[in-house]
């Protein structure tokens, strides 16, 4: 898997990958992570600039809102188990 660029963002890190004709979009917020798949073939030849501008703040703020509905759970989870 090779890093192909990373896109500052101030709520979370967003790295794209390159893996076997394959973009990996990986999305990092602590010790969370979101990642999507898109195959090379789905691209019109844009390569990471067509999928950044994929990730518009509409997006972004999707991601950042299920990182809060994924620690939300996570936390559930832990604390059934404590009691």
């Amino acid at each position: 898997m090779r890093v192909i660029a990373e896109l500052p963002h101030p709520k979370c890190k967003i790295t794209l990958f390159n893996m076997n004709q394959k973009y990996i979009i990986k999305f990092e917020q602590g010790t969370l992570e979101q990642s999507y798949k898109l195959s090379e073939l789905d691209l019109s030849g844009g390569g990471a600039n067509e999928i950044f501008q994929m990730l518009d703040e509409e997006f972004i703020e999707t991601v950042v809102a299920r990182f809060a509905l994924m620690r939300a759970d996570f936390s559930n989870a832990y604390q059934r188990q404590q009691y």
